[in-house]
């Protein structure tokens, strides 16, 4: 994605220089958690098809990038239907997929994907292959993070006790790389079933009959299992760091964790959960220091900042009840998403629509302010620190057109490096320093399960939506987020999904609007 670039301070500043690469600047900067970016992490992925590994892989992924590191994701999945081209399984039994094709669509499946006879475990050919394929997926890791990578992940079954050998002694032969499993299990027959319905949207069924996928695809998954092993005495007896995580982080087992890299992916993947639920983001209404440009401070909003209060409440109240009937009326509350992933609880309890909602807001009186026409006694309120605005140290109070005036130098630097430079003055804040401070709010926000409204700030609410929406943090400091507009990110398991809403003043209406606003000035 192209930022537009100006030279106005106060939306878009010049980027960094090219010259220096991201990790280099965290080093330079001693990241955002001061840790020794000589020791690696290799993160393995364990477990039979359609138990979740890609929804685990996606949020580590994002979590980790949104902190800095420099993270990179290895699909053996993809690796494998890369390298497919006229590789079909070497045997005699030419079920499912095979029977059913016509001739042209079995040409295109065998030059694209591999039918369920490629995952039985008497296929030897077959079998040769998928250990290959697996194997050179980890040169590529190690290759990575040879060069200038922190943490990698190796994406794939790794079911069997024989091909995690084959990884551990590989990676024991690395200098400062260090190894974790996360292994995922389910054993709720409907969540499963859900995920497989899932796995005939695949690459590996693009163009195929959803019934005849399906089919494949439970024949694959019993040929898995055949041959599946557990994490057990072996990884032990190795001594290696593992996690495994059961039905949805219902339950957590974790052995010989020691690392903090590997304390960061755990921490996070304990706190994760599938309930389906909307994170509502405005900045505050606007203010009286709003309208004449000064930034910082604690103003009180304008009157035009207590209508939007006022239009918000009905808004929220009105789209989060329309949201929440339509969970309820598909069944999504139910088993396939767990009510309680942290204390097994997994029975649902239909609950007032506004009992399912909270309400966040920073400690500055003008967020306060905008939600003032809650009722609070149904909706519960929580004011956070994390969620103040970035500190402008010795510019609070000031102008975009004063700074350049008494701070010429700061005002240099921070044009050309947005994401790092500090305003001047004791505890003046950069980006990097916001990133650090809502680090406990993105995981209190992955761990609950109600619907959130923050009103917060402007830089806060680029921080926040670059992590749900997965913007990389170059980019996140020059989103175009104005007053006036909610950006409602629907969490899902296969990929969060935001809608943007701009309020009309004139009839107190809030109408959705292109995403795209996010990278206009």
């Amino acid at each position: 994605m192209s930022i537009p670039i100006n030279s106005n301070l106060k939306e878009a500043d010049h980027p960094p220089s090219p010259k220096v690469t991201l990790l280099e600047r965290l080093e330079l900067n001693q990241g955002l958690m001061n840790l020794d970016t000589q020791s690696k992490l290799v993160v393995v992925i364990v477990g039979l098809p359609a138990r979740g590994k890609s929804y685990i892989v996606k949020k580590l992924k994002r979590y980790l990038s949104w902190l800095g590191l420099n993270v990179k994701v290895f699909n053996v999945g993809d690796r494998r239907r890369r390298l497919s081209v006229d590789f079909v399984g070497a045997t005699n039994d030419s079920t499912t997929i095979e029977e059913k094709l016509s001739n042209q669509e079995l040409e295109m499946y065998n030059h694209n994907r591999h039918s369920s006879s490629f995952f039985d475990p008497n296929n030897a050919e077959a079998f040769k292959k998928r250990e290959e394929i697996a194997m050179q997926a980890l040169d590529e890791v190690i290759a990575w993070v040879r060069e200038k990578g922190l943490v990698a992940i190796h994406d794939a079954t790794n079911s069997t006790i024989r091909r995690r050998q084959n990884i551990i002694d590989r990676l024991e032969k690395e200098k400062d790389v260090k190894l974790l499993f996360i292994e995922s299990i389910c054993n709720d027959d409907k969540i499963l079933d859900a995920n497989i319905k899932m796995k005939t949207l695949s690459p590996d069924y693009v163009g195929i009959d959803p019934a005849v996928a399906e089919a494949d695809f439970r024949k694959r998954l019993k040929n898995y299992e055949l041959s599946y092993e557990t994490i057990d005495g072996y990884e032990e007896k190795r001594q290696v760091q593992y996690c495994k995580i059961i039905d949805v982080g219902s339950k957590i087992i974790t052995y010989n964790i020691n690392g903090f890299l590997e304390g960061q992916c755990v921490f996070y993947l304990m706190n994760m959960n599938l309930q389906p639920r909307v994170i509502y983001i405005t900045r505050h209404g606007e203010s009286n220091d709003n309208i004449v440009g000064k930034i910082g401070g604690d103003a009180s909003l304008s009157p035009q900042g207590i209508k939007y209060g006022k239009d918000l409440t009905k808004f929220i109240q009105e789209h989060h009840s329309n949201f929440q009937k339509n969970i309820d009326s598909n069944g999504l509350n139910t088993n396939i998403f767990p009510e309680g992933t942290m204390n097994g609880n997994q029975s649902y309890k239909p609950k007032e629509t506004q009992k399912n909602l909270e309400i966040w807001t920073s400690m500055l009186k003008r967020t306060l302010q905008t939600v003032q026409f809650f009722d609070h006694s149904k909706v519960k309120l929580k004011k956070f620190n994390a969620l103040n605005e970035l500190y402008s140290g010795l510019c609070e109070g000031m102008t975009y057109s004063e700074i350049p005036k008494q701070y010429p130098r700061e005002f240099s630097d921070r044009s050309s490096d947005k994401l790092f430079t500090r305003y001047p003055g004791i505890h003046g804040e950069s980006y990097v320093d916001v990133i650090h401070r809502l680090q406990h709010i993105i995981v209190e926000l992955e761990r609950m399960h109600n619907s959130v409204l923050i009103v917060t700030h402007r830089a806060v609410t680029r921080t926040l939506i670059s992590y749900f929406m997965d913007i990389s943090i170059e980019e996140m400091p020059f989103l175009n987020i104005p007053i006036g507009h909610v950006y409602a990110c629907e969490l899902k398991p296969h990929g969060n999904e935001l809608s943007v809403y701009k309020w009309n003043e004139d009839d107190g209406t809030f109408s959705k609007t292109n995403n795209d606003t996010l990278y206009k000035n």
